[in-house]
């Protein structure tokens, strides 16, 4: 027989809508993930710069995740639901089926990735508004929000667009289906559609880009009943989604969040005390969470809102419940490093060893480094090999998509250990473009001493170490490496009610578990590192201007 303490624990489902897969998990009051479970879902690439997605199949894929974290346990001790997903764009028509984004008219496929390109000149002409509200996104919308997306649909999918009852984003898309109530939440709006929290939407950004018919229906499409983050969603779960997540009817379900803004929430407010960091007497705002994956998303909070040019925000509640957000971001890191990576000759070799030595691809060219190095500390290697990492061109803060990859260094050398200089001098490049991000943040007036990292490329130790030593500052990994799932029980948490606050969430539920320190004597070698990354950008732009002016 179980005793009374393990009957009363009490127990909160958090699931993530990721780029490639879903994941869910059970947290309970303390924060410990009891069970994890993950499932893959599809991504179509119809063209270059076009990513979609099937509602039906992300959503399959969450009650197939859910199901299995919750098999075997007392679902009466289960209190709370919390989703967070991708900031993709979702379509349906009235009767909320899905509705095709695409030329094919595959209805099925009826998500805009958020890392999907095709409004290029769709964002262009937004940005040349110049209108107010982008003061709030860095001073330029990116192509990844949703306002583009939608006037490419509107100026390429008429048949779709004329058909339309409503457009969501991926997380509250999710806490719809769960409920059946359309409220979005105050994350989503405000950070990828311009709405504000005082002052809600503006009806003349809208018109001033030809989409004025949102506002002739009060903006029923797009939200006009909003939540913040971890505020109970109408009367909880539905008996059909009860039945399609195996979970029990009526229980919280929370406004949801961005993924990135889960990761946040899973790690910046845990308590530090005893581990000798600089943060450890200093507010939150001291604090950056990054959370890095597919791409890389640099959150930093602040009690008065700052301006960052070229960094989203800030944005009033949009994580924190009460405080300011800016948040930078790189469109490809983890992508960026498996492109390299997966793309060199000497790849077959790497896979082929790693395998013989039961390692991941990762952890056999970290080790292969430490081989090659010599007496010299492994960071030296890349003198001569320098990259600039906007693959995918950069969301901050430079805010240009159009630029592209640099490589400058390569030799006829086709080796493996060619292959492990380029992965790290790839690794040191997202570093230092998160300098890069970091300083535009500090010039503009945040005091950043700490930075929180979590997601996928935070279990690989040189990527940590880079970060630190580029950066010079401690790096703070989560006890629990699914800090954005504990981010999304965290909501579920407050949905409940068990917890007064947000913010009292946080701190007993984020747990900190390693601190890597920033190797100082290496200052000097980064710095020069970084005044070459800084080099890279301005030649690219050089060569752009002479080839211009044919």
């Amino acid at each position: 027989m179980p005793s009374e303490k393990q009957t009363a624990v009490k127990y909160y489902v958090g699931v993530d809508v990721g780029s490639a897969s879903v994941r869910a998990a059970l947290v309970d009051g303390f924060g410990t993930v009891v069970a994890h479970a993950e499932h893959p879902i599809q991504v179509w690439e119809p063209r270059p710069d076009h990513y979609e997605q099937s509602s039906a199949d992300i959503w399959a894929a969450c009650c197939t995740v859910t199901k299995e974290v919750v098999r075997g346990v007392d679902t009466s001790q289960i209190r709370g639901l919390g989703f967070d997903a991708t900031c993709s764009l979702v379509v349906v028509d009235k009767q909320f089926q899905p509705l095709a984004v695409n030329s094919e008219g595959q209805s099925h496929r009826n998500v805009i990735m958020w890392m999907d390109h095709r409004a290029a000149s769709q964002v262009k002409r937004i940005n040349a508004t110049q209108h107010r509200v982008l003061s709030y996104v860095g001073g330029a919308m990116s192509v990844e929000m949703q306002p583009p997306k939608l006037l490419w649909i509107k100026e390429n999918l008429p048949e779709s667009w004329e058909k339309v009852g409503y457009f969501f984003d991926l997380p509250d898309f999710l806490s719809w289906k769960a409920t059946g109530v359309t409220a979005r939440s105050l994350c989503t709006v405000v950070c990828k559609w311009t709405y504000t929290a005082d002052r809600g939407w503006d009806d003349t950004f809208w018109k001033m880009i030809g989409l004025e018919d949102l506002v002739k229906d009060k903006y029923e499409k797009i939200g006009n009943h909003v939540l913040s983050p971890g505020e109970a969603v109408g009367k909880g779960l539905t008996a059909e989604a009860a039945e399609d997540l195996g979970l029990p009817e009526g229980i919280a379900v929370a406004a949801s969040l961005i993924d990135a803004h889960a990761g946040g929430l899973g790690v910046i407010g845990a308590d530090v005390k005893g581990h000798n960091l600089p943060c450890e007497n200093q507010p939150i705002t001291s604090r950056v969470a990054m959370i890095c994956g597919t791409s890389s998303c640099h959150m930093g909070v602040s009690e008065t809102p700052i301006f960052v040019p070229g960094v989203w925000g800030p944005y009033f509640s949009a994580m924190v419940p009460g405080l300011w957000l800016n948040e930078g971001g790189q469109s490809a890191t983890g992508k960026l490093i498996d492109h390299v990576v997966r793309g060199h000759v000497a790849f077959p070799e790497l896979e082929s060893r790693a395998e013989a030595s039961a390692h991941s691809i990762y952890t056999y060219l970290n080790s292969h480094l430490d081989l090659i190095k010599k007496s010299l500390p492994v960071g030296f290697l890349t003198v001569d090999l320098h990259v600039w990492p906007d693959f995918h061109g950069n969301r901050s803060p430079l805010t240009d998509l159009t630029l592209k990859g640099m490589v400058v260094g390569l030799t006829l050398s086709q080796g493996l250990d060619e292959l492990a200089l380029i992965y790290l001098a790839t690794i040191q490049a997202i570093a230092l473009g998160t300098r890069h991000i970091l300083e535009a943040m500090q010039a503009a007036g945040h005091e950043i001493t700490t930075l929180f990292l979590c997601g996928g490329l935070s279990k690989n130790p040189l990527f940590v170490q880079m970060h630190a030593d580029i950066t010079g500052k401690p790096v703070v990994l989560s006890k629990e490496v699914e800090s954005v799932l504990v981010g999304a029980a965290i909501l579920g948490a407050c949905a409940s009610g068990d917890f007064a606050s947000i913010q009292e969430a946080m701190a007993k539920m984020g747990k900190i578990g390693k601190v890597v320190q920033p190797n100082h004597e290496h200052k000097r070698f980064y710095d020069k590192k970084y005044e070459v990354f800084l080099k890279l950008v301005e030649h690219q732009r050089e060569y752009r201007s002479i080839m211009n002016s044919l």
